[in-house]
């Protein structure tokens, strides 16, 4: 069974953000999980490399890391089914990480065995969560055959 949830910088308050995560996130099989970090307080170094020990320490050491950054790939939908296949075939526990609003500290950019971004603009990270439950429920979906994607346009 895929061992799976996202690793994140901040804590949801109930609003819109944590609507959309719990709605797709209980949509993925098995569900998808989610770990919440404190933000860290200091000088922006500083809160990376506190934001990155806790990161690290949440992570297991067998996992299959995958990061969210500005400079990941940016796979399309049916590409992003593809390395989640690749990704569960390996059998290791799987987890994303997002960073906070200082991003990811280098040490935690080196754990990673792969680097998603979501594209250029710049996203809050309290709605990455929501819009990365959605894709990988989607690529559960491309994976399955469900028409839940449409691959074209209309």
């Amino acid at each position: 069974m895929l061992d799976w949830s996202i690793v994140a910088i901040g804590r949801f308050k109930s609003g819109p953000e944590e609507a959309l995560f719990t709605h797709h996130a209980a949509r993925c099989r098995p569900k998808l999980g989610l770990k919440e970090i404190p933000e860290a307080r200091g000088s922006a170094p500083e809160i990376k490399r506190r934001e990155a020990e806790a990161l690290l320490a949440a992570i297991p050491t067998d996992a299959l890391v995958v990061a969210l950054d500005q400079d990941g790939q940016t796979p399309g939908s049916a590409d992003l089914a593809k390395l989640l296949d690749r990704w569960q075939q390996s059998g290791k526990k799987l987890r994303f990480v997002i960073g906070g609003a200082e991003g990811l500290d280098r040490s935690v950019l080196d754990r990673a065995d792969a680097t998603l971004s979501l594209g250029a603009m710049t996203w809050p990270h309290l709605l990455v969560r929501g819009m990365l439950a959605e894709q990988l429920f989607r690529a559960q979906s491309i994976l399955a055959g469900h028409p839940y994607h449409r691959a074209g346009r209309p």
